[in-house]
């Protein structure tokens, strides 16, 4: 069932935007979507959970997320054909009525399409964030850019990034973003690393304070410093390892996107600080990859260490 409006009082940005449609039919209250992408998350691990399926969780879980995000990138894109054609029709505007009734209908499929995006990101925000509360786990897209939101950091792709940076350098204004690149093996994952994981990020913070953290999402102290960021509201970017375009080389190109994002640190962790843990592991080799690379460059480059 549909839930009429807020009182304007309590109107999000959300709502405030439906209810400019005019449309006689009502939107569901963004406290509705939220709660609909939290249901759908804890009805998922209950019925998951303490069955076979359990060892799966996290993957069933980041695909039930990623639908969320797959619709509303496809409905954005319908949002964006409806402004071409917008464009389109503005410029050979004639003043005449048919023109006219053209141009506010293109505007129409075009509003309508941004809130049906805005919904569906809320409910996805919801569900990654009820994700991590209820398993430790974070959600980041496997392919694609986030927008910043009112509850979530903006992650973005890192080939995005780099043709972004690319494109902006031929303006002379362009200052560039502040990049602190981050690596860190998998096992990395326990009380002791994401203390030092935090106290490294919270320093490079303190030095850059407009920073973007740039990583590739691997599991272990990677997935801890997303959370960091996502806490800290700082914009991510992911180089995110491509293994079906590049095999057993993925990892190790990921460093090179994130190196061509031009960091001005680089941070590595290439095995856990449990000293228990981590005894007969070998160290994390693209995470000792990227710090070499790193130092040949001449770049600013840190190790994550234990106290002391």
């Amino acid at each position: 069932m549909t839930l009429p409006l807020p009182s304007s009082d309590r109107m999000t940005a959300y709502e405030a935007q439906a209810l400019a449609l005019e449309d006689i039919r009502t939107y569901p209250p963004e406290a509705a979507l939220e709660q609909l992408g939290h249901c759908l998350i804890t009805e998922l691990l209950d019925v998951v959970g303490e069955t076979a399926l359990e060892d799966f969780h996290a993957q069933i879980g980041e695909a039930l997320i990623g639908a969320f995000h797959s619709v509303a990138q496809r409905i954005e894109r319908d949002a964006d054909r409806a402004r071409d054609a917008l464009g389109g029709l503005v410029r050979d505007f004639d003043g005449s009525e048919v023109l006219d009734t053209e141009i506010q209908e293109a505007t129409r499929r075009a509003q309508t399409a941004d809130v049906a995006c805005l919904a569906m990101e809320i409910v996805r925000d919801a569900a990654a964030n009820s994700f991590t509360t209820l398993t430790g786990e974070v959600w980041s897209p496997w392919k694609g850019s986030v927008k910043t939101s009112r509850t979530t950091s903006a992650q973005i792709e890192a080939r995005d990034a780099i043709r972004a940076s690319k494109a902006r350098k031929h303006q002379a204004t362009y200052p560039g973003a502040t990049i602190v690149a981050f690596r860190a093996a998998p096992q990395a994952d326990t009380s002791d690393d994401a203390n030092r994981i935090f106290d490294a990020l919270n320093w490079a913070q303190s030095q850059w304070p407009d920073m973007t953290l740039a990583t590739s999402g691997a599991k272990g102290g990677e997935k801890l410093a997303i959370r960091w960021a996502q806490q800290k509201k700082v914009t991510l970017v992911l180089a995110k390892a491509d293994f079906d375009r590049n095999g057993r080389a993925a990892p190790f190109r990921a460093n090179d996107e994130l190196l061509a994002l031009e960091p001005v640190c680089v941070l590595t962790l290439a095995n856990t600080l449990d000293a228990r843990r981590g005894e007969g592991l070998q160290p994390f080799g693209p995470a000792l990859n990227l710090a070499q690379k790193a130092v040949e460059k001449g770049l600013c480059h840190y190790p994550v260490k234990a106290r002391g």
